[in-house]
């Protein structure tokens, strides 16, 4: 294995099930890859360097089997979205409450994600396996949902989010709500598939939640890591990789860095298309340590370790239009996580830790923190005077952290429509390359960005069938 991820990680135990012999072997000093606590700001004060609410990793096929020995948090509500009149929008835990607090547009919405809630645990293999996904398990799915009901459901997850806002809600608190989920896509809301981030999003915080892991991300991390060493397998940290060892080879890379791990082995095409792949827009994230509880001016706030700030629809709309058009917005969109809301082992006694990113163009070197901490005293004021210490991190400095952030790109690849169905190639078995016993595992592959494993896991059992196959 070469990367620690959650995608190695997943492909290392495959693997060892499988009964082969695995090391992993890791540039940093840690495992985990995106999976990674620090203290960034202050002593006592843990921070999540990347990867933070972790949805896709509890309702994971593959991890759901483990039974990792892992404790989730979770808040009152998954996520809210605050607006400028001081009331707010709530994703909640149950579908009943949420469709309650969208008013007239409750029906509508309970009509179209009741029956994906209801067949969550035959709708993830699905939409955690290759798009589009083979025909069995796809009517698998349709009739855990309902034929109908997927049906539509599938439509709308093709979709780009302003379509299916407006067709699907006539208000603007609905709108401005549903823009929020879709935006974690890191798509221009008039892009397809945005509308099936947020629509999936909304989903899991029915079926499964939106939990943090106590302690920090890294924990997650560690986890997997003991399961491989119970195993039998081996990891190796702070171990650089120059090219492909020997062997059977899954990497849990950037499709450039495959190619230069390769050095000049591809065939040309192949390799032509990974040199070609294209990185969606970056990040931009900061860190607080705070001296007391965010002052949400919307009480709602209070209760969700997910807040979207972004007002409306078409300010959204404008945010990540900049972001994937080269431009850095004024009013940025900002994703805003309040873990020690519910895991107060994260600080000090009577601390708290919050971080908040925003999108901007791949590679930029703009700072966005006035930006951001703007955006926070927009909804709630006062917020600067919490603020103990803070940390930066663009674009440059996440890939520093972790190379497979090329750009600061948290997907492995934008998520438009070519690169969902190409990931990263046009190939019957899109985890394999054309070399021999070498497979690409990371979150370039189906399905694609989110800590689930499952590009890791996909790509272990392709290497395990073609291992068994006669020859």
């Amino acid at each position: 294995m070469v990367g620690s991820g959650p995608n190695g990680l997943a492909a290392a135990i495959a693997l060892l099930h499988g009964g082969l012999e695995v090391e992993v072997r890791e540039a940093a000093d840690w495992v985990g890859g995106g999976l990674h606590s620090a203290e960034l700001t202050l002593p006592g004060f843990v921070h999540d360097v990347c990867a933070s609410v972790l949805p896709l990793a509890l309702g994971s096929p593959f991890f759901r089997t483990l039974d990792l020995d892992v404790e989730w948090v979770h808040p009152d509500a998954p996520a809210a979205h605050p607006l400028d009149d001081g009331s707010a929008v709530v994703l909640e835990r149950g579908l009943d409450e949420t469709a309650s607090g969208l008013g007239s547009d409750g029906a509508a919405y309970r009509r179209l994600v009741e029956p994906l809630v209801e067949g969550w645990d035959e709708l993830a293999p699905a939409l955690l396996g290759r798009v589009p996904p083979p025909p069995r398990r796809g009517l698998r799915a349709a009739r855990a949902a309902g034929l109908r009901g997927f049906a539509t459901a599938a439509r709308a997850a093709l979709g780009d989010a302003r379509s299916m806002a407006e067709s699907l809600f006539e208000t603007d608190r609905a709108r401005a709500w549903f823009a929020g989920h879709c935006a974690h896509s890191m798509l221009p809301l008039e892009r397809r598939p945005s509308a099936g981030v947020g629509l999936a999003l909304a989903v899991l915080g029915h079926a499964v939640g939106w939990p943090l892991a106590r302690g920090g991300s890294q924990s997650l991390a560690e986890v997997l890591a003991g399961r491989v060493r119970e195993l039998g397998g081996s990891i190796v940290t702070g171990r650089e990789v120059d090219e492909l060892p020997a062997g059977l080879v899954l990497a849990d890379v950037s499709p450039r860095e495959l190619v230069r791990l390769a050095r000049g082995r591809l065939p040309g095409r192949y390799e032509q298309r990974l040199r070609s792949w294209r990185h969606g827009p970056g990040a931009f994230k900061v860190d607080w340590a705070l001296d007391g509880p965010i002052p949400w001016r919307a009480v709602e706030c209070r209760r969700a370790g997910t807040v979207h700030l972004g007002g409306t629809l078409d300010e959204i709309s404008r945010s990540e239009w900049d972001a994937w058009s080269g431009r850095v917005a004024e009013r940025p969109f900002v994703l805003f996580v309040q873990p020690t809301l519910v895991d107060p082992t994260r600080a000090p006694a009577g601390k708290h830790v919050a971080w908040a990113y925003c999108h901007v163009p791949n590679g930029s070197d703009v700072d966005m923190t006035d930006r951001i901490e703007a955006q926070v005293e927009r909804f709630a004021p006062g917020f600067r005077e919490l603020v103990l210490a803070r940390s930066s991190l663009g674009p440059s400095g996440l890939e520093a952290r972790n190379r497979n952030l090329v750009g600061g790109d948290i997907n492995g690849g934008a998520m438009d429509l070519g690169q969902v169905f190409r990931r990263p190639a046009a190939r019957i078995v899109p985890w394999s390359t054309p070399l021999e016993g070498v497979y690409l595992c990371s979150a370039s592959t189906p399905p694609g960005g989110g800590v689930h494993g499952m590009c890791g896991y996909h790509a272990a059992r392709a290497a395990l069938r073609n291992r068994n196959e006669p020859r």
